[in-house]
């Protein structure tokens, strides 16, 4: 897999192929972190559940300590408190739970291709730890390579709206409540791939996607931000 940072507005992926969509185990996961600079910030929950077949069979749920202060407006926006992180376990010790938890499963994810990937990669760098050999889907890619005619920036918001999805029952910016939103997109998505007779997943020309840009107002340190893109 390879991805392209064109700009600040979007990138490439390819280099993808996922067969057999329908009938395999997935491990969709999601980060909180300190915020939203991949460069700067620190995650600060990691959370996964295992989905196959519509239902979810499995959920793993970790705060991560950080070694930077989490924001105010992110203690608010996430409910992770600085308190919460004096008991935290260390990075290290949460991701090896995590692969363990995921084993080979196809990963999942939402806007991870722009931001829980490189998060990971940072903190694999940072601890002398190997990011997973797992193939990654982002719901982002898999929607925008079924609705090729579109071209609009594929955030949450967007995917929960246009398949009228009901979240208020699923804590937001919550990693384990994101996972849980996450799976409803994606079973709604592979829903459209197999009203399309589409199987697979396969990028190998590469697809152009749109980055979520936070306004510039949303990203001051006083107002924290989020990745939720």
């Amino acid at each position: 897999m390879e991805i392209s940072f064109l700009s600040k507005e979007e990138y490439t992926i390819q280099g993808v192929y996922v067969e057999n969509l329908h009938n395999r185990p997935y491990c969709i996961f999601d980060l909180e972190g300190t915020g939203i600079h991949v460069e700067t910030e620190y995650i600060t929950q990691i959370a996964a559940i295992l989905f196959q077949n519509g239902q979810i069979i499995g959920k793993f749920d970790s705060l991560v300590k950080s070694p930077k202060l989490i924001p105010d407006a992110i203690e608010k926006l996430t409910g992770i408190t600085n308190e919460e992180m004096l008991h935290a376990p260390a990075f290290p010790e949460v991701y090896k739970q995590f692969l363990d938890f995921c084993g080979e499963a196809v990963l999942v994810t939402q806007a991870g291709y722009e931001y829980d990937l490189p998060m990971l990669d940072k903190h694999c760098r940072i601890h002398g730890l190997q990011l997973f050999p797992n193939t990654v889907i982002d719901t982002k890619a898999l929607f925008a390579n079924v609705h090729r005619e579109w071209n609009d920036i594929f955030s949450t918001d967007y995917l929960i709206n246009y398949y009228k999805i009901g979240d208020n029952d699923v804590p937001r910016h919550n990693a384990l409540g994101d996972c849980i939103l996450i799976s409803r997109i994606f079973q709604n998505i592979l829903q459209d791939y197999s009203n399309k007779d589409m199987k697979s997943f396969e990028l190998e020309k590469g697809l152009t996607i749109k980055r979520f840009v936070m306004p510039k107002s949303d990203l001051d340190e006083d107002n924290g931000g989020s990745h939720d893109s």
